[in-house]
C-alpha cells in the first residue's frame, strides 16, 4: 500500500478532516495520479448526506484532472507527466451488452465508482479525488487536451459529459431548439455545448437574474418559468428541453415546453418524479434520462469541448476551504462549479 493525503468523512453531517489514506500498489494496468484540480459535485453532498452509520469513511471526488507520476508494468498509454482526467466511474465489467457497446457508465454489472464503489479485485471501498493521489486502471483515464485549462476543465468529467451524451443522442445540432431548465453546473454547460452543437437554445429559469448569464454563454433567449405568460409562449417549442433542475419539481410544466414528437431529458434530479402521461400523449412527447458517460462518449466530449474552448466557469479555493465549497453550494451559492486546488495537500 502507499500513503497519500485526502479530505474524509467519518459519519453524516460530520464535515470533511484532512486524513492519510491509503492507496493500493499498482496493478500492471494503473496509472498513478497527481490530483491536482478536483470539482464539486451536488452528488458528493448527496453521498456525505447519506453516509450510513457503520459506513467506511468517505471520500468524495470524482471530477478531477492531474498528471500521470507512475505507471503499471503493462500500461502504454501514458507515460510520467502526461496530463489526464478521470470521471465518476474507474471500471466495469467490460463483457456486457452495455460495455461492449462503449456504455460502460450503464455496466449490467454496475460500474465501480470513483468514490464510495466496490474494487472488483480486492472489493475495497473506493476513495474520491478529493486527495493527493489516486489510482485508476488506465482505460478510465483520459488524456487532457493541452488547450484546456485543468482546473475549469475538471467538472467536464462529469457535468460536462453528463449533458453532452443525451444531447448527442438526441441528434441535437444545427435546426434543432434547445431549452435548458436551471443554469447551475450542469445547465451552463448544456448551454454552452449545445450552442457550440449549432441549437437554438433557451435558457429556463426562475427569474431574470441570470439573463446577463445566459446571453454570456451563448443562449438566444430566456423564459422566467414562473411567469404564467412567458411559459405559454413557450409551449410546443422545443424539440429538446434538458432539465438540469436539482430539486424534486413538477414535470408537467417542462414537458408543456417539448415539441411534438420531443423529448425532456430528465437529468438534475435523481430521484422518484409523477408524470401525467397526459401530457406525455399530447404531442407524442418522450421523457429520458442519462447519466455519466462511456469511455469513447467522454473522449469524444474532451475532444469537442477542446475544439471550441468549452469549459465550465468555476470557482477555484484551495482544498483546504472544502467544507465551505460545500456548505456554500448547498445555499447554491456558486457560479456554477466549485472546483478544489488540491496542491494545499502535498
Amino acid at each position: 500500500m502507499r500513503a497519500t493525503t485526502g479530505w474524509q468523512a467519518d459519519s453524516a453531517g460530520a464535515g470533511l478532516r484532512r486524513a492519510t489514506l491509503e492507496r493500493r500498489d499498482l496493478r500492471p494496468d494503473d496509472v498513478a495520479v497527481r490530483v491536482d484540480y478536483c470539482g464539486v459535485c451536488h452528488s458528493d453532498l448527496h453521498a456525505l448526506h447519506t453516509l450510513a452509520d457503520g459506513a467506511p469513511p468517505l471520500v468524495p471526488g470524482h471530477e478531477f484532472t492531474g498528471v500521470v507520476t507512475e505507471v503499471g508494468s503493462a500500461v502504454t498509454r501514458f507515460t510520467a507527466g502526461d496530463a489526464v482526467a478521470v470521471g465518476n466511474i474507474v471500471d466495469s465489467c467490460g463483457v456486457c451488452t452495455m460495455c461492449r457497446q462503449g456504455q460502460e457508465n450503464f455496466c449490467r454489472e454496475f460500474p465501480t465508482l470513483t468514490y464510495g464503489g466496490v474494487d472488483r479485485h480486492d472489493g475495497s471501498t473506493t476513495m474520491g479525488g478529493y486527495s493527493r493521489e489516486y489510482i485508476a486502471r488506465d482505460r478510465f483515464a483520459h488524456p487532457l487536451p493541452a488547450t484546456l485549462d485543468p482546473a475549469a476543465a475538471a467538472p467536464l468529467l462529469c457535468a460536462g459529459v453528463t449533458v453532452w451524451e443525451p444531447l448527442r443522442s438526441l441528434g441535437v445540432g444545427p435546426g434543432t431548439r434547445v431549452a435548458v431548465a436551471g443554469l447551475g453546473g450542469l445547465g451552463h454547460l448544456a448551454v454552452k455545448i449545445a450552442v457550440a452543437l449549432g441549437a437554438e437554445t433557451t435558457v429556463v429559469s426562475r427569474s431574470t437574474d441570470k439573463a446577463d448569464d445566459a446571453r454570456r454563454l451563448g443562449a438566444h433567449g430566456l423564459v422566467v418559468s414562473t411567469d404564467e405568460r412567458q411559459m405559454a409562449d413557450a409551449r410546443d417549442g422545443f424539440d429538446v428541453v434538458v432539465d438540469t433542475i436539482a430539486a424534486p419539481h413538477d414535470l408537467g410544466r417542462y414537458l408543456g415546453l417539448v415539441a411534438l414528437d420531443g423529448t425532456l431529458s430528465h437529468l438534475g434530479h435523481l430521484g422518484p418524479v409523477t408524470v401525467e402521461t397526459i401530457d406525455l400523449l399530447i404531442g407524442r412527447k418522450s421523457l429520458s434520462s442519462g447519466g455519466s458517460g462511456g469511455l469513447a462518449s467522454t473522449a469524444a466530449m474532451l475532444d469537442f469541448c477542446a475544439e471550441h474552448d468549452i469549459t465550465a466557469d468555476v470557482e477555484v479555493l484551495p482544498s483546504t476551504r472544502v467544507n465551505e465549497a460545500l456548505d456554500r453550494l448547498e445555499r447554491n451559492d456558486v457560479r456554477y462549479r466549485f472546483v478544489l486546488d488540491m496542491s494545499d495537500l502535498s
